[in-house]
């Protein structure tokens, strides 16, 4: 598998499973551009690490996410910087747990925004480049609660599955060009915004970190492990490989049994 000479942009990529991912694609000699949250020394960690796995040609883009302006900028100057944007990953994402009854509006609005707007936004922002060149690969990372729910993550829930109907829609409108639109699925991966959720079950059952894990996985997760960013990272990587080529408007399942049950 060889990227050299592409371009890719990965959305919420300074930790986490998109950091995972742009490392991933520098090594397989992508160009990347990076974007998302951190103070200026894990911004700077991450584009290192970046630019140690491959040849050294990455960027950040500070671009908020709630904002199609400065996600257009972003786009802009990557296809100046780099000359293209080959593959796009949307992965920025945030989570907020509460029912229904008691969602905070604006926490409402900021998932949606952050989850599901930002990707159509940035896919709008791509896409005519990709079909000038008549190549892309455009992958959605959704969530294993694109397909199912949970309780107190109604936001997160509806965001996701719109992210599967993006997927649908997008793959369709360029399914005679070369360019692909798919959405991988994980299951539990330990980033940051599961540990919030692995702390606050600690608490609650005053039970330490790791049996509070335990219990998260336990509870949904047949396989009783985490799916890795890397596993995650691999499976982007696939979708953009030529055994995929043909391979549109599906969604990559990672998640260890949950939806199998």
């Amino acid at each position: 598998m060889n990227l050299q000479g592409k371009v890719a942009l990965v959305t919420g990529s300074t930790s986490g499973i998109g950091l995972a991912m742009a490392i991933n694609f520098a090594k397989l000699g992508a160009k990347v551009v990076i974007n998302g949250l951190g103070d200026q020394d894990a911004i700077e960690a991450a584009k290192s690490a970046v630019q140690d796995a491959g040849s050294g040609d990455v960027i950040y883009n500070a671009a908020n996410m709630l904002d199609p302006d400065a996600i257009s900028a972003m786009v802009e100057q990557a296809e100046t910087s780099f000359g293209s944007v080959d593959i796009l990953v949307n992965n920025a994402g945030i989570q907020h747990t509460c029912s229904v009854d008691a969602f905070p509006k604006e926490k409402w609005d900021a998932i949606i925004g952050i989850n599901l707007s930002s990707a159509f936004h940035t896919s709008q922002a791509v896409l005519p480049g990709m079909q000038k060149r008549d190549y892309g690969r455009i992958i959605n990372i959704a969530s294993v609660h694109g397909l199912v729910g949970s309780v107190e993550k109604s936001a997160y829930v509806a965001a996701k599955h719109g992210i599967i109907g993006l997927t649908k829609v997008t793959a369709l409108e360029n399914a005679e060009r070369n360019i692909t639109v798919n959405a991988i699925c994980p299951g539990w991966v330990r980033t940051p915004l599961v540990e919030v959720q692995i702390k606050a079950l600690a608490e609650k059952e005053g039970v330490d970190l790791e049996e509070a894990a335990r219990r998260l996985l336990a509870a949904k997760e047949p396989s009783l492990r985490f799916t890795t960013p890397q596993e995650l990272a691999e499976g982007a990587a696939f979708l953009c490989s030529p055994a995929a080529s043909n391979m549109t408007g599906t969604s990559l399942v990672m998640d260890g049994g949950w939806t199998a049950q």
